[in-house]
């Protein structure tokens, strides 16, 4: 015998699997839309919020239903095509503010998918690759077939009238804790409201168009004159590394810092037993896990930049730079950039005369990774054509290195013959197979990256040997925190930056005045941002240095 409720609802077995799938429905599509991220993976979890989008489309099915009896299947398989791209949202908003520390920014951020595509395709296994190709497609189309199912049980619910009314008022009671929340009100025992994943796309709206009209250009201000007679520095070379990756947790974690020990000792004595001096600080870098590049504006330039558009926006505009400023008192200005694939127009806005890229340091040994050239060899070119023969203008050197970046493996032998790195055999077979041999772990790239930094302080530290008779300033300073699977979670923003020289005045200015230390570890507090970096360094190496 069945018996019928008041409200209309069907109390049968018919119509206890119609509400059961409605829940299911309910709750897959809530879901959907309200996952957190699994810190520090590209997981995600549920995070226990309820979706205002899922309260709106709710209500928007009901009322479908009472004026022309229900969507049609053609309208569900666009909704399910659209509710699939709030998905997409809310996963990449809450994966990169997790992994990076920052909104994500469509715009831009869409732009490096290729190249990070390439870039771990060159150090995984093929089978690897076709496998994560086949079950990107395959979660794609179970998504969506799971999501338009869940849709359909949703809208097939809507035809009873009870189920109308208890889907309308979670929907209204939904609705009406989202107007309130940002009001400070709560409700005890009641789940928050998830941040609407349209605000995400309505953003990058806002700033595609704030692009377009030109009003970020003119936002930036006027640029800072930058002023320094270069005096304590004068008749050096001067080199600034940008290492890749080098960050504040290689000090600061103790299973980091404890096997990176001995490395670092054997550099410190490359230093002094070369006759220079040292002195060390962290600053705060303006990005987190990757974008080197907002690292390398913010310094050459002085001005903060913690993002792709305004890095294209300062582009857009005649600065001074850091470089340009060498190349008005005498120096030859140089960038070394083997991770540079394509062409850097750039290069003509910081000022540089000549630039070594991938293709022109012609590099013709074994390739490590998706940059092929590893640091040493490009190091090693550009000493032969700039550095070794003496000239009569020193010069201003900027390298941007590769080799440590992720996934830091896998990662060159360090070659002590430094004229066998420019042949085209730098390395014993031996040593090649072994270090061919090792393949990223992503659930543990800690070790991978201490290996990875090894190499770094073994090629810079070689490097003043074999320069032990130049008059040599090197500026060395991370670019950024190694991304957070290695960094952690909660890790800061901050980077070492050592500053090597024989120069006693340059170190002097930069302990007395401007907080460094006289030693190879840095000491925490930081002491400026990447871009107030340059006022420093100016001010260390002449008079009227600063901004």
């Amino acid at each position: 015998m069945q018996r019928r409720f008041s409200t209309g609802v069907l109390v049968s077995a018919r119509g206890f699997a119609r509400w059961g799938r409605c829940v299911a429905g309910f709750v897959l599509l809530n879901l959907s839309l309200t996952f957190a991220s699994i810190w520090p993976t590209l997981g995600v979890r549920p995070s226990g919020e309820l979706s205002a989008e899922l309260a709106l489309c709710v209500i928007a099915l009901i009322v479908v239903r009472r004026r022309w009896d229900g969507p049609s299947r053609t309208a569900l398989r666009w909704l399910a095509g659209g509710w699939l791209l709030l998905v997409v949202g809310r996963y990449v908003e809450v994966t990169v503010t997790s992994l990076y520390g920052r909104d994500v920014n469509v715009y831009w951020d869409l732009q490096h998918i290729p190249a990070v595509g390439s870039m771990f395709a060159a150090v995984a296994d093929t089978w690897l690759v076709a496998t994560a190709i086949v079950a990107l497609l395959v979660g794609v189309v179970t998504s969506y077939l799971i999501t338009r199912w869940a849709l359909g049980v949703v809208a097939d619910a809507t035809k009873v009238r009870g189920a109308r009314w208890v889907l309308g008022s979670v929907a209204g009671a939904v609705l009406a804790l989202s107007v309130a929340q940002p009001l400070g009100v709560s409700v005890p025992g009641v789940a928050r409201v998830a941040s609407p994943v349209v605000a995400v796309y309505v953003r990058e709206l806002g700033e595609l168009i704030y692009e377009m009209s030109g009003a970020g250009v003119r936002d930036l201000g006027a640029p800072p004159v930058l002023s320094s007679d270069l005096s304590r520095v004068r008749g050096a070379d001067v080199f600034v590394f940008f290492l890749e990756s080098y960050g504040a947790v290689s000090w600061d974690r103790p299973e980091l810092a404890a096997p990176l020990a001995a490395s670092r000792a054997e550099f410190e004595a490359d230093v002094r037993e070369t006759g220079r001096g040292v002195a060390s600080a962290f600053v705060e870098s303006t990005t987190f896990g990757g974008e080197s590049w907002l690292a390398h504006i913010s310094l050459l330039t002085g001005t903060e930049v913690r993002d792709p558009a305004t890095s294209v926006r300062l582009m857009a505009q005649e600065r001074d730079t850091m470089v340009k400023l060498f190349g008005r008192q005498g120096y030859r200005t140089v960038a070394i950039m083997p991770g540079m694939l394509v062409p850097w127009p750039e290069g003509a806005f910081y000022g540089f005369e000549e630039i070594y890229d991938h293709d022109r340091l012609d590099y013709r040994g074994p390739p490590f990774g998706w940059w092929s050239v590893n640091d040493q060899y490009a190091l090693a070119r550009v000493d032969e054509v700039e550095i070794a023969p003496r000239r009569a203008r020193s010069a201003f050197v900027v390298f941007a290195t590769i080799t440590t970046h992720a996934p830091f493996v896998p990662t060159p032998p360090f070659q002590a013959d430094w004229a066998r790195m420019l042949s085209d055999y730098p390395y014993e077979d031996e040593s090649l197979d072994e270090a061919w041999s090792a393949w990223p772990d992503w659930m543990n790239l800690g070790p991978s990256y201490v290996e990875s930094l090894r190499y770094a302080f073994a090629n810079v530290g070689g490097y003043l040997r074999l320069r032990a008779d130049r008059d040599l300033v090197i500026v060395l300073v991370g670019d950024h925190q190694p991304p957070a699977l290695v960094s952690g979670e909660g890790a800061s923003w901050e980077v070492p930056v050592h500053v090597i020289t024989s120069r006693v005045e340059v170190l002097d200015r930069l302990t007395r005045v401007h907080g460094f230390v006289e030693d190879l570890e840095p000491q925490h507090p930081k002491v400026a941002r990447m871009d107030t970096l340059l006022a420093v360094l100016l001010d260390a190496f002449g008079d009227g240095g600063g901004l």
